[in-house]
C-alpha cells in the first residue's frame, strides 16, 4: 500500500486546478519572470505564434547572439505531465539568463494561472523541431541564432520520464533528470511514459539526476538509474528539499544554481562551470547542503 501511495502522488504532484481561467484570446503573450534572471541576458517569457503550445524562456534581446555567441536548445517536461510550466518558471527564467533557448511544454501561463490538461514525452520533440526550423528560416528573429548541435531535454518528476523517453533521440546532447527515475519493471503507470529499467540502456549522452533527498519519493528511483546506467557519464546530486525541489523560489534556488552550471558545461563547453561536476572530489561535493556522486566522469 505504500509503495502504490507513493506511485500516486509522484504522478499527482502538481494540483491542476479545473476552475481556472483558460488561455483567453486577448491574453499577454510575454511577460519578464521575476527581474529576468541573474545571468548576463536578462530573459522573458514569451508565447510564440509559431508554437503557442509551448512556452519560450530566452534573453530578451537577441541582437547579442549571432555567429560568434548561439543559443544551446533546452526542451523541458512539466512535473505530472501537466501542459503548462506554471510551477517552473522562475527556475526556467533563470536558466535562460545565461544564454539559452528553453522550450517548455504548455501554453504560457498568465499571472497565477496553473493550467490544465495533460502533456505528452513528442512534445518535447516537438520544441526540438521548432527550435532547428527557426534557426533556418530568415524570416525568424532566431535566424542563424541557434546552436542546434546542442540540444538538452530535462523534465520534472513525470516530466523527467519524458526526458527519458526522448533523450535516445541522436539529436540530444545532454539530458537532465529532476526528481525523477524510472519506476520498475511494470512499465509505470497509466498516463506516465511506459518506461522499463532496460530503457536506461539507451541513453548515450551526459546524464544529470537532481534529487530531493531521501523524503523525495523519487528518491529510490532516481538512485536506482543512476546504480544501473554504467555506459555514459552520469551525476546524481541530492539536496535534502523533498520532491518539489526549489523551482518556485526566488532565481529557482540552488536547482536552478546546479543545472545552470550543468548546462554551460555541457552546451557551452564553459569548464569553469565544469568544476561543479569535474575532479576527485568534484566542486559540488564542497556543498554542505548536497550529496553527490558519479560515474564516468573526470
Amino acid at each position: 500500500m505504500k509503495k502504490i501511495y507513493a506511485l500516486l502522488a509522484f504522478l499527482s504532484i502538481v494540483s491542476l486546478n479545473p476552475n481556472h481561467s483558460v488561455f483567453a484570446q486577448n491574453s499577454q503573450t510575454s511577460r519578464i519572470v521575476e527581474d529576468g534572471g541573474t545571468g548576463p541576458f536578462s530573459a522573458i517569457m514569451i508565447s510564440e505564434k509559431t508554437l503557442p503550445t509551448h512556452t519560450v524562456f530566452r534573453p530578451q534581446d537577441l541582437s547579442k547572439f549571432g555567429d560568434t555567441n548561439k543559443l544551446p536548445i533546452i526542451a523541458w517536461g512539466n512535473g505530472a505531465c501537466a501542459n503548462s510550466p506554471w510551477e517552473h518558471i522562475n527556475f526556467l527564467s533563470e536558466v535562460s539568463s545565461y544564454g539559452f533557448l528553453v522550450i517548455a511544454i504548455g501554453p504560457m501561463p498568465q499571472e497565477g494561472e496553473r493550467g490544465r490538461g495533460r502533456s505528452e514525452s513528442k512534445q518535447l520533440l516537438d520544441a526540438i523541431d521548432w527550435a532547428i526550423a527557426q534557426n533556418s528560416d530568415s524570416e525568424s528573429p532566431y535566424f542563424n541564432k541557434i546552436d542546434i548541435t546542442k540540444i538538452a531535454v530535462s523534465g520534472m518528476s513525470c516530466g523527467g520520464l519524458q526526458t527519458l523517453e526522448t533523450a535516445p533521440d541522436p539529436r540530444v546532447t545532454t539530458a537532465v533528470i529532476y526528481n525523477s527515475g524510472i519506476l520498475g519493471e511494470s512499465g509505470g503507470m497509466p498516463g506516465m511514459p511506459a518506461l522499463v529499467k532496460d530503457d536506461l540502456k539507451k541513453l548515450h549522452t551526459p546524464t544529470l539526476y537532481v534529487l530531493g533527498g531521501e523524503t523525495d519519493i523519487a528518491y529510490n528511483n532516481g538512485m536506482d538509474d543512476f546504480k544501473r546506467i554504467d555506459h555514459v557519464p552520469v551525476f546524481v546530486a541530492n539536496m535534502d528539499v523533498g520532491h518539489g525541489g526549489t523551482y518556485s523560489k526566488p532565481h529557482g534556488g540552488e536547482f536552478a544554481k546546479v543545472a545552470t552550471a550543468w548546462y554551460q558545461w555541457q552546451l557551452k563547453g564553459d569548464e569553469e562551470a565544469a568544476k561543479m561536476f569535474k575532479g576527485q572530489p568534484s566542486g559540488l561535493s564542497n556543498s554542505p547542503i548536497w550529496k553527490v556522486d558519479k560515474k564516468n566522469m573526470p
